[in-house]
């Protein structure tokens, strides 16, 4: 090992014992050197370098157990963790509904791989991803990010949900040695399932600028502690019931850079992307507000971006002929004005969150400008400009 610990040493010790000098002994300036023919090693013990206590019979003590390893300050006590039901599946994990310490929690269970689902290397990286999450999450406190709990680098004793339960995984277990995350539990479920409920009626401008605001503020504060989130969508913000918004899931946030070139990599989900992470090249925290612009679209249409293209056409389009979401005629000028200004080609030119929150904070809903829902076009258009709730 590379602590540089091991039996080379303890011989060192053992001819420098005061005890152990007179004849064949040699000074500590001359190598502390001892012959083993003046030793009584019956009443030695190599493990520990000292005396021993020797039985009668010859047998010696046991070595007294090692202390346990002392817990990181983010580990919780699963004892305390009740597992109920299913939450949502991923690739390589599952989220629980719990209970901690009488607290209404969400468990995400990360499966590492051991037990055969994922190779040596994406074992690796899950771990790293893992760690990189705890440690960005669990110092982060503002009443739009989900609060972390806790977290364990081993769910040997998760009480898991049995396969024939409605809510179980399916194999009744998860690898022995999987690792998991406690937040807080939101009730409200994702912003993407909210608003797809929504796509029919649409959103008062009003909860549009709320909604889009509880994002914004949350961002600010992300990147006020310099973290960048990478994966900003509609899938990863929670609801409360009263509708508060929650950013969640920092299974790929990250400390900022100091150097932009230290961040490349396809990182986030397609229709999100911003093009300079979409062609892998430098990227900073404005990728975030490029993908804060995408969301704001999303809100105000109750609809997904690009639902008729594919993946490749994205890509393409959205790096080399400047390709964005199409902007309804309704949407009021400075909301538009804030999509385009967010998701701007060019990173220097996107504002930062903070002006965001800013310009969000002036919109007047007093006059609406919702998104017209479908079935509420009445009329010949060719003389006004149609206006939501």
């Amino acid at each position: 090992m590379a602590s540089g610990g091991g039996e080379a040493d303890k011989s060192v010790k053992i001819g420098s014992d005061s005890k152990l000098g007179g004849v064949g002994s040699r000074s500590a300036g001359e190598g502390q050197y001892v012959r083993a023919d003046t030793l009584d090693f019956t009443k030695w013990d190599f493990n520990t370098g000292q005396s021993s206590t020797v039985a009668k019979s010859g047998s010696t003590k046991a070595p007294a157990p090692a202390p346990a390893p002392a817990m990181q300050e983010w580990e919780i006590d699963l004892s305390k963790l009740d597992m109920k039901h299913v939450l949502a599946h991923g690739t390589y994990g599952t989220v629980y509904r719990g209970v901690y310490a009488g607290q209404q929690v969400a468990v995400k269970v990360l499966d590492w791989g051991e037990d055969g689902y994922a190779t040596a290397a994406e074992t690796t990286a899950l771990r790293a991803s893992f760690e990189q999450e705890v440690a960005v999450w669990q110092k982060l406190d503002h009443p739009n990010v989900t609060k972390f709990i806790g977290a364990s680098m081993g769910t040997s004793d998760l009480k898991i949900p049995p396969a024939g339960d409605s809510g179980g995984r399916g194999n009744g277990a998860h690898p022995a040695r999987a690792c998991c995350v406690v937040v807080e539990y939101v009730a409200g479920g994702t912003l993407k399932k909210f608003l797809i409920r929504k796509y029919r009626t649409k959103l008062p401008i009003k909860d549009v600028i709320q909604l889009a605001l509880d994002l914004a503020r949350g961002m600010s504060y992300l990147h006020s502690k310099a973290i960048v989130h990478r994966d900003v969508k509609s899938e990863n913000m929670l609801l409360e019931t009263n509708k508060t918004l929650k950013i969640a899931d920092f299974g790929v946030a990250r400390v900022e850079a100091q150097n932009p070139q230290d961040m490349t990599g396809e990182t986030g989900t397609l229709g999100y992307m911003a093009p300079e992470v979409l062609e892998g090249k430098p990227y900073n925290r404005k990728c975030d507000v490029y993908s804060f612009g995408v969301c704001l679209w999303e809100i105000y249409c109750c609809d997904m971006p690009y639902a008729d293209c594919s993946f490749a056409e994205i890509s393409h389009a959205v790096v080399h002929k400047n390709l964005r979401p199409e902007i309804p005629k309704c949407c009021p000028q400075a909301v538009a004005n804030i999509m385009k200004r967010c998701w701007d080609p060019n990173p220097d030119r996107r504002p930062e969150m903070e002006e965001v929150v800013k310009m969000l904070e002036a919109v007047d809903t007093s006059k609406g400008g919702g998104m017209i829902a479908p079935d509420q076009f009445q009329g010949c258009l060719c003389f006004f400009r149609p206006r939501g709730p």
